[in-house]
């Protein structure tokens, strides 16, 4: 006898009746989409409040909701090169009253004693001044000003004193530390005779907003990336505890989280050194011009993007638009690269024309649960393959078998019948892991077959235990040859 699903085993009344039963109709591998949450902070002029989750299409949403020149309005400038079409939201956070906006100082010395442009950058942002002969420092540092103030993406105000132009960060905090001024960033452009200028820190940034508030908000909600624009041990700390408890048995929402430090190789590595979650990425800017809330949304929104069309399939040499790398000088050697692989930070690489693509995209994880060194979990691709394979035995389940009942291995029931047993939960099992395995996701079916464990619980009756133990597919990541030569 067939279990129909809605038509009663008892009607009286003539006529056809017809139901429909979508538990065999999607087959292949079930995936979630990259739903992505920027987090990060808003500028009084936005239009949304703090704390209010907003999608963003555009990244003139964004500029509209935070505010331009907003670390958030720029974060969805750098995502949207990078990822232009995954679902995108926002949490805002306004910047601590009690905080510090941070300061920087430009000083002009002059006169210019012939005419040139003056080739500032700051975050990542060019700034040309046109400057005449005979042009006095003060007269310069007031072109300078009023550049600052015409370009509104910036995240700096600008003012000017006998020649000094102090540029104070837009919102308060220690981001504010990070905002990179310069001049001459590209080869060939120089400062016009008889003017000199000298970068300094000023006031340094303090107090950020509590991420968690942001983090809470949440909820069960299916972000499956997260990029975060502050990268504190205490921001991170709130991170880390959220993703952990997302990615338990009884939540099951598959979420990473990425992020970007900046500085020496010495300073990153100590942040990341400090670090340990097998859901968070933390990618080295180096000294860029680039800020690293802007490293952090290209960054995420790569390994994202990428991620969700195979997460097996290595992010070595994806370029991240929009970003500039350090001066040459500046970029890390790769022995300071591969020190930083060591203390959980991903690196990337600049080619002459200052393309920058990822080299490793890592996990902060590097010690178990007895503070014993571990690879388990170190390239980002191990956690996002275990979520795919998760992902997809449960829509295998739940999508197969949603209103069955369940009997022992042997029992005689009709066809047609809405009866499960654990043989048949084993087949499903065994035809999924060869679907993940034409996808290049898993390999080893013959161990997996052999060592699969399914079977009718004990104490439960109405529940089936099963030890899933996929082989998963790894990153072709280095060749090693000796050239024996002959002569």
């Amino acid at each position: 006898m067939i279990s129909f699903n809605s038509i009663p085993v008892s009607l009286r009344t003539p006529g056809a009746y017809i139901e429909f039963d979508s538990s065999r109709a999607v087959n292949g591998v079930y995936r979630v989409a990259n739903r992505v949450l920027l987090i990060g902070q808003r500028l009084a002029a936005g239009a949304v409040p703090a704390l209010t989750p907003t999608r963003i299409d555009t990244v003139d949403t964004a500029i509209a909701a935070f505010g331009r020149g907003s670390m958030l309005a720029q974060m969805a400038r750098a995502l949207k090169a990078a990822d232009g079409l995954s679902e995108c939201w926002a949490i805002a956070l306004d910047e601590l009253v009690g905080g510090t906006a941070a300061t920087s100082t430009v000083t002009i010395t002059g006169p210019a004693t012939g005419a040139g442009t003056l080739a500032l950058m700051i975050a990542g942002q060019p700034v040309i001044v046109s400057v005449a002969s005979g042009d006095t420092a003060t007269a310069i540092a007031t072109a300078i000003v009023t550049a600052v103030t015409a370009q509104r993406d910036l995240p700096v105000n600008a003012a000017n004193v006998a020649g000094v132009v102090t540029l104070t960060a837009r919102a308060k905090g220690t981001h504010g530390n990070d905002i990179d001024v310069r001049a001459n960033y590209y080869t060939g452009q120089k400062l016009p005779a008889g003017v000199t200028v000298a970068v300094a820190a000023g006031v340094a940034g303090a107090g950020d907003p509590d991420y968690s508030t942001a983090i809470a908000l949440m909820g069960d909600n299916d972000y499956r990336t997260v990029i975060v624009g502050t990268a504190s041990a205490t921001t991170l700390g709130a991170v880390e505890t959220e993703l952990a408890s997302r990615w338990g048995p009884t939540r099951m929402l598959e979420t990473f989280a990425y992020a970007a430090t900046r500085g020496t190789q010495g300073a990153s590595a100590t942040f990341g050194a400090a670090r340990n979650s097998l859901l968070v990425s933390i990618i080295g800017t180096g000294v860029s011009p680039t800020p690293p809330w802007e490293w952090a949304a290209s960054y995420g929104g790569i390994v994202g993007y990428y991620s969700a069309i195979d997460p097996a399939r290595p992010f070595q040499t994806l370029g991240m638009p929009g970003i500039l790398p350090p001066a040459e000088v500046d970029l890390f050697t790769r022995a300071q690269r591969e020190l930083l692989l060591l203390d959980g930070i991903s690196t990337f690489l600049a080619d002459r024309s200052g393309n920058v693509t990822i080299e490793r995209a890592i996990t902060t994880y590097q010690t178990n649960a007895l503070g014993i060194d571990d690879v388990a979990y170190l390239d980002v691709n191990t956690p996002l393959t275990l979520a795919l394979i998760r992902q997809a035995v449960r829509a295998r389940i739940l999508l197969k078998f949603p209103r069955h009942k369940l009997a022992d291995d042997g029992t005689n029931f009709g066809a047609g019948q809405a009866i499960v047993t654990p043989k048949i939960i084993r087949a499903e099992l065994i035809a999924l892991m060869r679907d993940l395995e034409d996808l290049g996701i898993v390999e080893r079916l013959d161990q997996f077959i052999a060592d699969l464990v399914v079977e009718r619980d004990g104490s439960d009756r109405n529940r089936i235990n099963a030890l899933i133990p996929p082989d998963i597919v790894n990153q072709f990541r280095v060749f090693a040859g000796q050239v024996q030569f002959r002569l």
